[in-house]
């Protein structure tokens, strides 16, 4: 699972138009298939609550023993924006017990 802002909106799964956070579960397969979350446009880090309810919402729950760990990185070269930095979290995460995660 994976939660970054995305600086110019989103077009998935639904359009956005502006600086917004995204959380999304990595599958195999198509990544139009990917469970997603998109919270409205702000730059704000959403609180940890709200992206436990959301990966809840999506079907699934932390891993046993996993953390948000926070990544820096550079935006890449070809975007629009001048280089910047970026950050996502990542954590593991797992399929709610009793219930079929989407996607």
């Amino acid at each position: 699972m994976q939660l970054s802002l995305r600086c110019c909106g989103t077009t998935a799964p639904e359009r956005v138009e502006g600086p917004c956070w995204q959380l999304y579960v990595a599958k195999p397969g198509s990544v139009a298939a990917w469970p997603a979350y998109t919270w409205p446009t702000s730059r704000e880090v959403p609180p940890i609550a709200e992206r436990e309810a959301v990966l809840g919402l999506l079907g699934y729950t932390l891993a046993e023993g996993s953390e948000w760990e926070w990544t820096e990185d550079t935006g890449p070269e070809y975007h629009p924006h001048l280089l910047r930095v970026v950050l996502i979290a990542g954590a593991r995460v797992q399929p709610l017990a009793g219930r079929e995660a989407e996607g």
